[in-house]
Protein backbone atom coordinates (compact mmCIF):
# COMPACT_ATOMS: atom_id res chain seq x y z
CA UNK A 1 0.00 0.00 0.00
CA UNK A 2 2.86 2.79 0.72
CA UNK A 3 4.56 1.36 -2.29
CA UNK A 4 2.28 2.60 -4.56
CA UNK A 5 2.46 6.77 -4.60
CA UNK A 6 6.23 6.54 -5.16
CA UNK A 7 6.51 5.89 -8.97
CA UNK A 8 2.92 8.49 -9.07
CA UNK A 9 5.13 11.27 -7.61
CA UNK A 10 8.60 10.08 -9.99
CA UNK A 11 6.65 10.80 -13.51
CA UNK A 12 4.61 13.83 -11.67
CA UNK A 13 8.05 15.97 -11.29
CA UNK A 14 8.91 14.11 -14.75
CA UNK A 15 6.10 15.94 -16.08
CA UNK A 16 6.35 18.73 -14.34
CA UNK A 17 10.00 19.40 -16.10
CA UNK A 18 8.86 20.04 -18.86
CA UNK A 19 5.53 21.80 -18.20
CA UNK A 20 7.27 25.57 -17.51
CA UNK A 21 8.96 25.32 -21.00
CA UNK A 22 6.16 24.04 -23.57
CA UNK A 23 3.81 26.16 -21.44
CA UNK A 24 5.69 29.51 -22.25
CA UNK A 25 6.43 28.41 -25.57
CA UNK A 26 2.75 27.31 -26.81
CA UNK A 27 2.18 31.62 -25.19
CA UNK A 28 4.73 32.92 -26.92
CA UNK A 29 3.65 31.46 -30.45
CA UNK A 30 -0.11 31.97 -29.68
CA UNK A 31 1.14 35.69 -28.70
CA UNK A 32 2.68 35.82 -32.29
CA UNK A 33 0.16 34.72 -34.42
CA UNK A 34 -2.08 37.52 -32.67
CA UNK A 35 0.48 40.26 -33.10
CA UNK A 36 0.71 39.13 -37.30
CA UNK A 37 -3.38 38.92 -37.36
CA UNK A 38 -2.93 42.54 -35.60
CA UNK A 39 -0.65 43.65 -37.74
CA UNK A 40 -2.75 42.51 -41.17
CA UNK A 41 -5.30 44.83 -39.78
CA UNK A 42 -2.93 47.95 -39.19
CA UNK A 43 -1.86 47.25 -42.99
CA UNK A 44 -5.38 47.07 -44.19
CA UNK A 45 -6.98 49.86 -42.40
CA UNK A 46 -3.91 52.10 -43.32
CA UNK A 47 -4.01 51.30 -47.28
CA UNK A 48 -7.70 51.99 -47.28
CA UNK A 49 -7.80 55.58 -45.58
CA UNK A 50 -5.15 57.01 -47.61
CA UNK A 51 -6.10 59.69 -49.24
CA UNK A 52 -7.65 60.21 -53.00
CA UNK A 53 -9.57 57.35 -55.55
CA UNK A 54 -7.50 53.83 -55.77
CA UNK A 55 -9.72 53.45 -59.40
CA UNK A 56 -8.83 57.02 -60.08
CA UNK A 57 -4.98 57.25 -59.82
CA UNK A 58 -4.80 54.16 -61.67
CA UNK A 59 -7.00 55.51 -65.36
CA UNK A 60 -5.94 59.29 -64.84
CA UNK A 61 -7.94 62.41 -64.41
CA UNK A 62 -9.27 62.06 -67.80
CA UNK A 63 -11.12 58.96 -67.33
CA UNK A 64 -15.37 58.49 -67.42
CA UNK A 65 -17.52 58.19 -65.08
CA UNK A 66 -18.33 54.78 -66.49
CA UNK A 67 -14.79 53.57 -66.52
CA UNK A 68 -13.87 54.45 -63.12
CA UNK A 69 -17.39 52.34 -61.98
CA UNK A 70 -16.25 49.72 -63.92
CA UNK A 71 -13.07 49.53 -62.73
CA UNK A 72 -14.16 49.97 -59.15
CA UNK A 73 -16.58 46.84 -59.51
CA UNK A 74 -13.51 44.99 -60.95
CA UNK A 75 -11.28 45.43 -58.46
CA UNK A 76 -14.20 44.70 -55.65
CA UNK A 77 -13.62 48.47 -54.38
CA UNK A 78 -18.02 48.25 -54.06
CA UNK A 79 -17.63 45.15 -51.37
CA UNK A 80 -17.71 46.48 -47.84
CA UNK A 81 -14.32 46.49 -46.58
CA UNK A 82 -14.77 43.99 -43.68
CA UNK A 83 -14.97 41.52 -46.52
CA UNK A 84 -12.60 43.30 -48.69
CA UNK A 85 -10.36 42.30 -45.30
CA UNK A 86 -11.01 38.56 -45.00
CA UNK A 87 -10.64 37.62 -48.79
CA UNK A 88 -7.44 39.61 -48.93
CA UNK A 89 -6.05 37.52 -45.47
CA UNK A 90 -7.39 34.01 -46.10
CA UNK A 91 -6.14 34.58 -50.02
CA UNK A 92 -2.50 35.93 -48.64
CA UNK A 93 -3.22 32.45 -46.06
CA UNK A 94 -3.44 30.13 -49.04
CA UNK A 95 -0.25 32.07 -50.60
CA UNK A 96 -2.37 34.18 -52.98
CA UNK A 97 -0.91 37.85 -52.20
CA UNK A 98 -3.30 39.22 -55.58
CA UNK A 99 -2.47 40.83 -58.61
CA UNK A 100 -0.77 44.70 -58.79
CA UNK A 101 -2.91 46.87 -60.15
CA UNK A 102 -0.24 48.69 -62.62
CA UNK A 103 1.00 45.89 -64.58
CA UNK A 104 -1.48 42.83 -63.94
CA UNK A 105 1.30 40.78 -62.77
CA UNK A 106 0.88 38.32 -59.72
CA UNK A 107 2.25 39.76 -56.55
CA UNK A 108 3.98 36.52 -55.19
CA UNK A 109 5.20 35.82 -58.30
CA UNK A 110 7.31 38.96 -58.30
CA UNK A 111 7.94 39.03 -55.04
CA UNK A 112 9.78 35.50 -54.94
CA UNK A 113 12.91 37.02 -56.66
CA UNK A 114 13.29 40.57 -54.72
CA UNK A 115 12.52 38.80 -51.51
CA UNK A 116 15.45 36.15 -52.15
CA UNK A 117 17.74 38.97 -52.72
CA UNK A 118 16.67 41.00 -49.75
CA UNK A 119 17.11 37.50 -47.78
CA UNK A 120 20.84 37.11 -49.45
CA UNK A 121 21.80 40.80 -48.81
CA UNK A 122 20.23 40.68 -45.23
CA UNK A 123 22.68 37.37 -44.43
CA UNK A 124 25.83 38.78 -45.44
CA UNK A 125 25.53 41.75 -43.79
CA UNK A 126 24.66 39.49 -40.64
CA UNK A 127 27.48 37.03 -41.31
CA UNK A 128 29.65 40.24 -40.79
CA UNK A 129 28.01 42.44 -38.51
CA UNK A 130 27.02 39.65 -35.67
CA UNK A 131 30.39 38.41 -35.30
CA UNK A 132 32.11 41.45 -35.44
CA UNK A 133 29.91 42.79 -33.05
CA UNK A 134 30.39 40.18 -30.16
CA UNK A 135 33.94 40.26 -30.72
CA UNK A 136 33.68 44.43 -30.29
CA UNK A 137 31.51 43.93 -26.95
CA UNK A 138 33.89 41.50 -25.43
CA UNK A 139 37.45 43.20 -25.95
CA UNK A 140 35.70 46.54 -24.92
CA UNK A 141 34.92 44.41 -21.54
CA UNK A 142 38.21 42.97 -21.05
CA UNK A 143 39.51 46.69 -21.27
CA UNK A 144 36.49 47.93 -19.72
CA UNK A 145 37.42 52.04 -19.13
CA UNK A 146 40.69 52.08 -21.19
CA UNK A 147 41.68 53.66 -24.65
CA UNK A 148 40.08 50.27 -26.74
CA UNK A 149 37.25 50.44 -25.04
CA UNK A 150 36.75 53.92 -25.33
CA UNK A 151 37.72 53.97 -28.86
CA UNK A 152 35.12 51.26 -29.91
CA UNK A 153 32.08 52.73 -28.02
CA UNK A 154 32.89 55.96 -29.90
CA UNK A 155 33.22 54.75 -33.25
CA UNK A 156 30.25 52.68 -32.82
CA UNK A 157 28.14 55.84 -31.18
CA UNK A 158 29.54 57.50 -34.09
CA UNK A 159 28.09 55.26 -37.28
CA UNK A 160 24.74 55.16 -35.39
CA UNK A 161 24.45 58.84 -35.31
CA UNK A 162 24.90 59.33 -38.83
CA UNK A 163 21.47 58.41 -41.08
CA UNK A 164 21.89 55.10 -43.21
CA UNK A 165 21.81 56.98 -46.24
CA UNK A 166 24.17 59.46 -45.94
CA UNK A 167 26.60 56.59 -44.72
CA UNK A 168 25.55 55.12 -48.11
CA UNK A 169 26.64 58.25 -50.80
CA UNK A 170 29.95 58.67 -48.51
CA UNK A 171 30.52 54.48 -49.24
CA UNK A 172 29.46 55.15 -52.63
CA UNK A 173 31.43 58.71 -53.68
CA UNK A 174 34.73 57.79 -51.82
CA UNK A 175 34.84 53.49 -52.21
CA UNK A 176 32.89 53.46 -55.62
CA UNK A 177 33.59 56.40 -57.73
CA UNK A 178 36.85 57.95 -56.46
CA UNK A 179 38.78 54.24 -55.45
CA UNK A 180 37.32 52.06 -57.73
CA UNK A 181 36.55 49.33 -55.46
CA UNK A 182 33.39 48.61 -55.44
CA UNK A 183 30.75 48.93 -58.09
CA UNK A 184 27.83 52.35 -56.69
CA UNK A 185 25.21 50.52 -57.95
CA UNK A 186 24.33 46.84 -56.63
CA UNK A 187 21.94 45.58 -59.21
CA UNK A 188 22.70 41.89 -59.31
CA UNK A 189 21.00 38.83 -61.16
CA UNK A 190 20.64 35.28 -61.50
CA UNK A 191 23.78 35.11 -63.93
CA UNK A 192 25.87 35.91 -62.15
CA UNK A 193 28.84 34.02 -59.82
CA UNK A 194 28.87 34.42 -56.54
CA UNK A 195 31.82 36.21 -55.83
CA UNK A 196 30.72 38.64 -58.80
CA UNK A 197 27.13 39.15 -56.22
CA UNK A 198 29.37 39.51 -53.06
CA UNK A 199 31.85 42.13 -54.73
CA UNK A 200 28.46 44.07 -55.46
CA UNK A 201 26.48 44.29 -52.65
CA UNK A 202 29.63 45.13 -51.08
CA UNK A 203 28.72 48.94 -49.99
CA UNK A 204 25.40 47.76 -48.83
CA UNK A 205 26.55 45.20 -46.60
CA UNK A 206 29.30 47.61 -45.21
CA UNK A 207 26.32 50.36 -44.57
CA UNK A 208 24.17 47.66 -43.22
CA UNK A 209 26.63 46.66 -40.83
CA UNK A 210 27.80 49.73 -39.21
CA UNK A 211 24.06 50.67 -38.99
CA UNK A 212 23.11 47.74 -36.57
CA UNK A 213 26.95 46.99 -35.12
CA UNK A 214 26.95 50.21 -32.88
CA UNK A 215 23.52 48.62 -31.01
CA UNK A 216 24.32 44.85 -30.89
CA UNK A 217 27.99 45.69 -29.49
CA UNK A 218 26.78 48.57 -26.74
CA UNK A 219 24.07 45.78 -25.39
CA UNK A 220 26.95 42.77 -25.99
CA UNK A 221 28.95 44.81 -23.21
CA UNK A 222 26.55 45.48 -20.75
CA UNK A 223 24.95 42.25 -20.69
CA UNK A 224 28.37 40.69 -20.35
CA UNK A 225 29.30 43.54 -17.47
CA UNK A 226 26.23 42.95 -15.47
CA UNK A 227 27.20 39.42 -15.22
CA UNK A 228 31.15 40.42 -14.55
CA UNK A 229 29.55 41.70 -11.18
CA UNK A 230 27.96 38.31 -10.26
CA UNK A 231 29.87 36.29 -7.49
CA UNK A 232 31.06 33.14 -9.43
CA UNK A 233 33.06 35.73 -11.50
CA UNK A 234 35.00 36.52 -8.38
CA UNK A 235 35.37 32.78 -7.81
CA UNK A 236 36.78 32.40 -10.96
CA UNK A 237 38.87 35.27 -10.66
CA UNK A 238 40.19 33.80 -6.97
CA UNK A 239 41.25 30.62 -8.98
CA UNK A 240 43.51 32.51 -11.69
CA UNK A 241 41.67 32.62 -14.45
CA UNK A 242 42.35 35.32 -16.68
CA UNK A 243 40.64 37.93 -17.45
CA UNK A 244 39.91 36.62 -21.67
CA UNK A 245 39.17 32.91 -19.71
CA UNK A 246 36.55 34.66 -17.26
CA UNK A 247 34.68 36.30 -19.87
CA UNK A 248 34.66 33.50 -22.79
CA UNK A 249 34.08 30.87 -20.42
CA UNK A 250 31.97 31.82 -17.37
CA UNK A 251 30.77 35.64 -18.20
CA UNK A 252 29.67 35.38 -21.94
CA UNK A 253 27.82 31.96 -21.93
CA UNK A 254 25.33 33.28 -18.88
CA UNK A 255 24.59 36.68 -21.17
CA UNK A 256 23.71 34.91 -24.29
CA UNK A 257 20.14 35.34 -23.28
CA UNK A 258 19.67 39.07 -23.81
CA UNK A 259 22.63 38.74 -26.34
CA UNK A 260 20.31 36.73 -28.60
CA UNK A 261 17.85 39.31 -27.86
CA UNK A 262 19.35 42.05 -29.57
CA UNK A 263 20.77 40.06 -32.75
CA UNK A 264 17.48 38.79 -33.34
CA UNK A 265 15.76 42.93 -33.27
CA UNK A 266 18.96 43.67 -35.36
CA UNK A 267 18.54 40.30 -38.06
CA UNK A 268 14.72 41.38 -38.38
CA UNK A 269 15.89 44.66 -38.65
CA UNK A 270 18.01 44.55 -41.36
CA UNK A 271 15.46 42.53 -43.15
CA UNK A 272 12.39 45.37 -42.59
CA UNK A 273 14.69 47.94 -42.77
CA UNK A 274 16.73 47.57 -45.76
CA UNK A 275 14.77 50.11 -47.64
CA UNK A 276 16.52 53.05 -47.69
CA UNK A 277 19.84 51.22 -48.25
CA UNK A 278 18.37 49.09 -51.43
CA UNK A 279 17.26 52.88 -52.48
CA UNK A 280 20.15 53.97 -52.50
CA UNK A 281 22.04 51.52 -54.13
CA UNK A 282 19.44 50.70 -56.84
CA UNK A 283 18.93 47.23 -55.45
CA UNK A 284 16.62 44.44 -56.77
CA UNK A 285 15.37 43.57 -53.43
CA UNK A 286 11.39 43.89 -51.54
CA UNK A 287 12.49 47.78 -50.63
CA UNK A 288 13.02 49.31 -53.80
CA UNK A 289 9.62 47.21 -54.98
CA UNK A 290 7.63 48.30 -52.35
CA UNK A 291 9.07 52.05 -52.77
CA UNK A 292 8.13 51.96 -56.42
CA UNK A 293 4.17 50.72 -55.96
CA UNK A 294 4.13 53.22 -53.21
CA UNK A 295 4.57 55.86 -55.29
CA UNK A 296 2.00 54.39 -58.24
CA UNK A 297 -0.66 54.00 -55.01
CA UNK A 298 -0.83 49.94 -55.62
CA UNK A 299 -2.53 49.28 -52.56
CA UNK A 300 -2.30 45.39 -53.28
CA UNK A 301 1.48 45.32 -53.09
CA UNK A 302 2.29 47.88 -50.19
CA UNK A 303 -0.17 44.87 -48.22
CA UNK A 304 1.94 42.62 -49.68
CA UNK A 305 5.49 44.11 -48.73
CA UNK A 306 4.03 45.27 -45.63
CA UNK A 307 2.61 41.95 -44.61
CA UNK A 308 5.34 39.90 -45.54
CA UNK A 309 7.87 42.47 -43.30
CA UNK A 310 5.35 41.80 -40.26
CA UNK A 311 5.73 38.26 -40.63
CA UNK A 312 9.40 38.24 -40.78
CA UNK A 313 9.68 40.88 -38.15
CA UNK A 314 7.62 38.57 -35.67
CA UNK A 315 8.88 35.17 -36.53
CA UNK A 316 12.16 36.31 -35.71
CA UNK A 317 11.55 37.75 -32.51
CA UNK A 318 9.66 34.83 -31.74
CA UNK A 319 12.47 32.86 -32.46
CA UNK A 320 14.69 35.21 -30.02
CA UNK A 321 12.01 34.93 -27.27
CA UNK A 322 12.42 31.13 -27.48
CA UNK A 323 16.13 30.86 -27.38
CA UNK A 324 15.64 33.12 -24.10
CA UNK A 325 13.33 30.87 -22.79
CA UNK A 326 15.56 27.53 -23.63
CA UNK A 327 18.65 29.44 -22.26
CA UNK A 328 17.20 30.27 -19.15
CA UNK A 329 18.31 27.34 -16.52
CA UNK A 330 15.73 28.49 -14.16
CA UNK A 331 13.23 27.20 -16.80
CA UNK A 332 15.31 24.12 -18.22
CA UNK A 333 16.14 22.88 -14.62
CA UNK A 334 12.51 23.54 -12.52
CA UNK A 335 12.72 22.69 -8.84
Amino acid sequence: MAVSPCPVAGSHNGSAQLHPILKLVAQRVALSLLLLLAASVLIFVGTQILPGDVAQSILGQSATPEALANLRRDLGLNDPPVTRYFDWLFGALQGDLGTALTNGRDIAESLGGRLSNTLFLAFWAAIVSVPLAIMLGLVAVRYKDRWPDKLISGATLASISIPEFLIGYLLMFYLGVQLRWFPSVATIHDGMSLGEKLNTIALPVMVLTLVVLAHMMRMTRAAILNVMQSAYIETAELKGLSGLQIIWRHAFPNAIAPIVNVVMLNLAYLVVGVVVVEVVFVYPGMGQYLVDHVSKRDVPVVQACGLIFAAVYIGLNLVADLVSILANPRLRHPK
